[in-house]
């Protein structure tokens, strides 16, 4: 849900103007998602392949924050059979049952392939909701096998210790030990191993996900996605004291301490209400306001000018009056000590409690305590503890008031995650994992299962084609070039092999295109739609097109170092929204489409408009002029039409409208000159998913066709038909990014 500003009631004139504060409820909606079988949930079934290494992988990291490789070893795979094998010596040998082996590459690459083919489902049925699905599902798998491999490992360690009694009592000793402190230490653990996975989903959502969703939807519900990017999302309750320190403030965590969340809530709210920002405020609206962090900025301000204007003196004025009342609510000395024990953890933690560290910076009785914890463990020194004492006692009127703007900021921020958090949990309701065949056979057959499976599980795609995109890229001239390399004794076959076809063969696979026909001069590709795929087959072919271009671009320089001629290209691709048919001519298919004619046309130049364009440096590559009279306009023949397309990729109408359904197209404000002055052209910017983390940016432009007079080339008018250009210029794209770097 967006944050919507707080509408202001207007003052008196004279009175100054209440601080402008932003409201925000975090919520994940799923629209247009059937529900299960049991009329209450959404049944979703995680790839079986994805389960088996994710248990695995979550077990590992497990024994690893727990330091007990050599009771675990990192590979639980092989301490499995290591068991067996010890249990069973003095049994009958058994046939052991297959384990599956932890898949090398790591949780990581698994989290990204699996998310990346959620997203592509949820492209292939135009609905962002089943990816926001597989998101819930994913994670609540993942918070359920954090508890279930800790049981499982705790009763692994119990059974093992049980087997080593009367044979191995020393090491039974030792084992007891280890799995006595591997229990103890259960909390530390699972925050650490959770904390790792929330890494990992961090780091997949930066690198692959974000910007693979917004090509694929542009920036649609982004903020829903925001409530995955919460370091709280594998806590319980969200009430963890290292984490609150580490990331938040830490608060008290129980009934007695001044500190605790609901009293500093209630303090807040109190601040709010002393402002009278606006008639009619309740909680609601006051908790809409603690879920924005920047609300401290427009509250409280940075304390950062040297010389206030009345704005800044009015913060001024706010944040002493937020200091004194934490000060009468007895909570700024708990505030401080807050922010103070954070250093002191790493010495102090885990032999003394992180809660009873922050009392004893502010407390005599519970130093005490403290003290006396110290001098019984003997490595600890009491040095870091009266360091971080007389900072709390030495704290001066501006240092508290830096601290009372943080601990407002931190605060704010804690809260706003606490309730993404419980909008979270919410989805997770939402959600029934399906496990048992019969449930997920029952759910299927109605048609409410959402299947999220890796690449290799899903059932072979209908072979039944839905559309189809024909590619085209002519060589210009390619008579003269012919006989320019045959006067030189050069074999003309072998230079358009080594510097066009063969280049081109390696991108096929990588754009799943596939070669109808090579003619002599030019290269006729398909890329085929089939049914449940995600459509991105205009996408792929415009990328194609332009990575074509830029290698025969390459090729050219190298060509013309040697002082040989370089080849010149026009692309044309065309889009049929229908599968293409096909004769036979013996055992080979020809494929028969009205758009392999279209594309012809479309990669076509004519060469008085070569000349022309030519002299003009046009920063495009492609050009379409109207020679018909105002009868004709729209519904003339083609050869009414005047084409320019040298080095460019040039495509259809109906392929321009099927890429805005296909990816986010966005408007390009860049300056560049136009016709006559008066072109008026559009332009777009749009990045292109080609694998997991690989992605293109495409810049297209759409002009109107303008009528000319062919003798003068002098414009008449513009009409109403359009042309679109994929620009193929690097200095285009070079004008991009500096663009996007400078608003930055």
């Amino acid at each position: 849900m967006p944050r919507i500003p707080i509408l202001r009631l207007r003052r008196p004139s004279g009175e100054p103007t209440p601080p402008r504060l932003t409201s925000y409820a975090p919520a994940i909606t799923l629209q247009n998602l059937q529900l299960g079988v049991d009329n209450l949930r959404h049944d979703v079934h995680l790839s079986p392949s994805f389960i088996e290494q994710a248990r695995l992988h979550v077990a590992r990291i497990i024994v690893r924050h727990a330091g007990l490789e050599g009771l675990f070893p990192p590979e639980p795979v092989e301490s499995l059979r290591e068991e067996r094998r010890f249990l069973h010596s003095r049994s009958a040998p058994k046939q052991e049952p297959k384990i599956p082996k932890v898949h090398p590459a790591g949780l990581k690459p698994l989290l990204t392939e699996l998310h990346v083919c959620s997203l592509n489902t949820a492209k292939s049925l135009e609905n962002f909701s089943v990816d926001l699905l597989s998101r819930i599902a994913i994670l609540k798998f993942l918070r359920i096998e954090l508890n279930t491999q800790f049981a499982q490992l705790l009763e692994r360690g119990r059974m093992m210790v049980k087997s080593y009694e009367g044979v191995r009592q020393h090491k039974a000793l030792e084992y007891r030990e280890k799995v006595a402190g591997f229990q103890v230490a259960k909390k530390i653990i699972l925050r650490k191993t959770g904390q790792e996975l929330f890494r990992i989903l961090r780091e997949v959502e930066k690198e692959t996900l974000l910007p693979m969703r917004r090509s694929l939807f542009g920036n649609q519900d982004d903020a829903s996605y925001q409530l995955f990017l919460n370091p709280l999302v594998f806590t319980e309750d969200g009430r963890d004291t290292y984490l609150n320190a580490e990331h938040y403030v830490m608060l008290g965590n129980f009934d007695r301490d001044v500190d605790r969340f609901a009293n500093v809530r209630r303090a807040v709210y109190d601040f709010l209400l002393s402002l009278n920002l606006q008639s009619g405020v309740n909680d609601s609206v006051l908790d809409g306001w603690l879920n924005v962090p920047e609300n401290t900025q427009e509250l409280l301000g940075t304390r950062d000018s040297e010389a206030p204007a009345e704005e800044d003196r009015l913060r001024e004025k706010r944040l002493f009056a937020w200091v004194d009342l934490l000060a009468r609510k007895g909570l700024m000395n708990h505030v401080i000590a807050s922010y103070e024990v954070v250093s002191l953890l790493p010495e102090y933690s885990p032999f003394i409690n992180p809660q009873q560290l922050k009392h004893a910076l502010i407390s005599r009785e519970e130093r005490g305590r403290v003290e006396k914890l110290i001098e019984e463990h003997g490595k600890l020194s009491s040095g870091s503890l009266y360091a971080a004492m007389k900072r709390v006692a030495d704290c001066g009127r501006d240092e508290r008031a830096k601290i009372g703007v943080r601990f407002m900021r931190d605060f704010l921020r804690y809260h706003r995650d606490l309730r993404r958090l419980e909008a979270v949990n919410e989805a997770l309701d939402s959600v029934n994992l399906v496990g048992h065949p019969k449930i997920r056979n029952l759910s299927a057959m109605n048609g409410s299962l959402y299947e999220f499976l890796l690449p290799e599980e899903q059932k072979p795609k209908a072979e039944r084609i839905l559309s189809h995109v024909i590619l085209k890229a002519d060589v210009r001239d390619s008579s003269r070039l012919t006989r320019s390399l045959l006067e030189r004794e050069m074999n003309p076959a072998s230079y358009f092999s080594l510097n066009f076809y063969e280049p081109v063969n390696k991108l096929l696979e990588k754009y799943f295109a596939r070669k109808v026909f090579v003619e002599g001069d030019a290269i006729i590709l398909a890329l085929l739609e089939h049914k449940a795929e995600a459509s991105l087959a205009v996408s792929r072919a415009c990328v194609l097109a332009r990575e074509i271009v830029e290698i025969v671009r390459g090729y050219n320089e190298l060509l013309q170092r040697s002082g040989l001629p370089g080849l010149e290209l026009g692309i044309g691709i065309s889009f049929q929204d229908s599968a293409p048919m096909y004769l036979m001519d013996g055992e080979q298919q020809i494929m028969i489409s009205d758009a392999l004619n279209e594309s012809d046309r479309l990669s076509s130049c004519n060469r008085r408009v070569r000349k022309v364009i030519e002299r003009m440096q046009s920063p495009f590559n492609v050009y379409a002029f109207q020679t018909a009279d105002d009868n004709n306009l729209g519904e003339g023949p083609d050869e009414f039409f005047l084409k320019y397309n040298l080095n460019g990729v040039s495509i259809s109408e109906a392929a321009f409208k099927k890429l805005g359904q296909e990816i986010s197209l966005e408007t390009c404000p860049l300056e560049l000159p136009e016709l006559w002055g008066s072109e008026g052209f559009r332009l777009y910017s749009a990045v292109v998913p080609i694998g997991t983390d690989i992605f293109r940016r495409i810049l297209l432009r759409a002009s109107r066709i303008p009528q000319i007079d062919p003798a003068s080339f002098s414009l008449q008018r513009w009409t109403d038909r359009w042309y679109y250009e994929v620009c193929c210029n690097p200095s285009l794209y070079a004008m991009l990014e500096g663009k996007a770097t400078a608003g930055k």
